[in-house]
């Protein structure tokens, strides 16, 4: 009963979206100047509806009412309860179901959001949002629907797979998806304002804090994710240019891009087409990955499910919001009033938009990464992977010029500025820039790929991010985000320069010698949790000063049988001492792989750096 009623709640959430399209459709001539309250009423119905069939959906998971097939699939009685709940979406037809549920929590946020704006504009905004909740009701109830029944009913699921019972995965989805739903927001929007001639700085400045709140939720979801990798998948890195991990890269480099346009618009009143194209890629972006997720087409860990013609449908859907979308932006490009002022090419203005090719060739190279070898899969059969070498070669030599106008650009004046001033603190940075690179390239060895230019821009976007803190007219949440880039850059240099490892095979009472300490294999010991039985290893590092206790494990999980890795972290402000090990079939051997990885923890912070000067800019009005 309670089963059906999630499902009955997801109908009459479809009926209310065919409704309120017909009905915004109809009142395109309508000139009044308030949008109908039967509109807004019916949109919170439909939001009703759809937090109605999620929390039913928990309830199954909670329950564990096996009756459900997607319950069945994903879970199990001995699962701990906060990983029956976080199970609702840690799946295919949950997680779409998720999606949902934030695509109407936006819609009502945004209708009373803006309830300042023109009539016209918000119900074609509804309409087009309207759209897009009708295309996600239609595949959940017809390809992927979370309450489909299944009998007999069997006493015990299946399980959740191991490695996704994690907190920081269980939070990681719903963080993600306010980044990536936000996003039709500001599709809907931008079709909405091009059609009713809106693209003004009045219109920028109401959709800014959309792109701000996409931006920053899809920015902590990734790091959330990168988190999890790091720790939980035992490879010992925070970024492996996984192609699921690629896809939710592409969409921030977009907002990224048309977080500085809008700004721009809002601001100076240009850029107006080039904001709109900007929105309508990024939602295509966030589009693309759910096809290439949902579709099985992507061969990784990440990927929820195996179905073509899931895969199909979205493809569909996807071609159609975009045809539309183009048309509607040639066919009302007219509409777009084009700023009559003038740009020099010395002004902020120039900045941004060199900011934004850097950020569209870096999305490309992201792109053609991640979809050449489905294509030359389908073309001649050939399978083939593109790893890190790839995006290292390509994007380092243009990452060098990127960091030198990220310097300078911040502080260009808008309009129009002046370069007769030779600024001689810039010069003083750049000349300790250098000799700091040099004496660290040299004695560390560093001899990748342009790596003394890297370190030198590196270097000098730092200290200027340092010393913008303490200039006049601070933006804070700019120089907060800034800053938060920059330390983010230096850290993955010095992590990839100073960072060791080493592997070897050990049994228990084992010694080996590592640079100038030393790995004691000391003892197992076997415990039973409520799920699994786990196997610790107890680790000492030894050196002329300490010694550090690391404590692994390996988990033997057993609905589904699986066997996991947990590796253990000992952080500190300069480094991650992380150890794992895992079974191998041999006489009491096991594989233990032990690394130091400097400045860790600052890549985190950077990123919630980053985050925080994007939640702080939602509270200003100007750039």
């Amino acid at each position: 009963m309670v089963n059906q009623l999630g499902n009955y709640s997801l109908y009459i959430a479809l009926l209310i979206s065919i409704f309120i399209i017909i009905k915004t459709s109809l009142s395109f001539r309508n000139s009044s100047n308030v949008l109908s309250g039967n509109i807004f009423s019916l949109i919170s119905v439909q939001s009703l509806m759809v937090i109605i069939s999620f929390l039913t959906l928990i309830y199954a998971f909670v329950t564990s009412d096996f009756s459900n097939e997607t319950v069945y699939n994903n879970s199990h009685t001995t699962k701990p309860l906060f990983y029956k709940v976080s199970g609702t979406w840690g799946n295919h037809e949950g997680s779409l179901l998720l999606w949902l549920l934030v695509l109407t929590i936006f819609l009502f946020l945004f209708t009373i959001d803006s309830k300042n704006l023109s009539q016209r504009y918000r119900t074609l905004t509804l309409f087009f949002q309207e759209i897009i909740i009708l295309g996600f009701l239609l595949f959940i109830l017809f390809t992927s629907n979370p309450f489909a029944n299944i009998f007999p009913i069997p006493s015990e699921g299946t399980g959740l797979n191991p490695i996704l019972q994690d907190p920081a995965l269980a939070i990681h989805p719903p963080i993600l998806y306010l980044g990536y739903v936000g996003t039709s927001i500001i599709f809907s929007s931008a079709l909405g304002a091009i059609i009713s001639g809106s693209i003004n700085k009045s219109w920028a400045s109401h959709i800014k804090r959309w792109v701000l709140i996409s931006w920053v939720f899809l920015s902590i979801g990734i790091l959330l994710g990168s988190i999890w990798a790091y720790y939980e998948l035992g490879w010992g890195g925070f970024w492996f240019w996984d192609p699921v991990e690629n896809v939710s890269l592409m969409p921030w480099l977009c907002l990224t891009a048309l977080l500085h346009t809008v700004f721009t618009l809002e601001k100076r009143g240009t850029f107006q087409s080039w904001t709109i194209i900007l929105s309508i890629t990024t939602f295509s972006l966030s589009m693309s990955g759910t096809f290439l997720v949902r579709s099985g087409i992507l061969n990784s860990i990440h990927t929820f499910a195996n179905d073509p013609s899931r895969g199909v449908f979205i493809l569909c859907f996807l071609f159609v919001l975009i045809f539309i979308s183009i048309f509607i932006y040639f066919f009302y490009q007219k509409k777009i009033t084009v700023s009559s002022t003038k740009t020099f090419l010395i002004s902020k203005e120039t900045a941004v938009l060199i900011n934004n090719l850097f950020m569209m060739f870096f999305l490309s190279v992201v792109l053609i990464g991640t979809v050449y070898p489905i294509f030359l899969e389908v073309i001649n059969n050939e399978k083939i992977s593109i790893g890190p070498p790839f995006y290292h070669k390509l994007i380092i030599p243009f990452l060098i010029p990127f960091l030198f106008f990220m310097a300078i650009g911040p502080n260009i004046k808008w309009i129009k500025d002046k370069m007769e001033k030779i600024n001689l603190k810039d010069i003083f940075i750049f000349i300790i820039s250098i000799v700091i690179s040099y004496i660290f390239v040299n004695k560390f060895g560093v001899s990748y790929l342009l790596s003394l230019p890297l370190f030198i821009f590196s270097l000098f976007l730092f200290f200027v991010t340092i010393r913008d803190f303490f200039g006049k007219n601070i933006n804070i949440s700019q120089k907060i985000s800034h800053f938060g880039f920059s330390l983010l850059i230096l850290s993955i240099l010095l992590n990839g320069v100073l960072a060791k490892e080493h592997s070897s095979n050990m049994r228990v009472g084992d010694e080996i010698k590592f640079l100038d300490k030393i790995i004691q294999f000391q003892n197992i010991e076997v415990i039973k949790k409520q799920n699994y039985q786990t196997l610790i290893g107890e680790f000492n590092i030894v050196d002329k000063n300490n010694s550090l206790s690391l404590k692994p494990e390996i988990r033997i999980y057993d609905q589904p049988e699986t066997i996991t890795s947990e590796a253990d972290i000992s952080t500190t402000i300069f480094a991650d001492n992380f150890l794992v090990f895992n079974i191998i079939k041999n006489d009491g051997f096991y594989n233990v792989r032990y690394q130091i990885k400097p400045f860790m923890i600052w890549i985190w912070i950077s990123v919630l750096l980053i985050s925080l000067g994007g939640i702080l800019s939602l509270k200003k009005k100007n750039v």
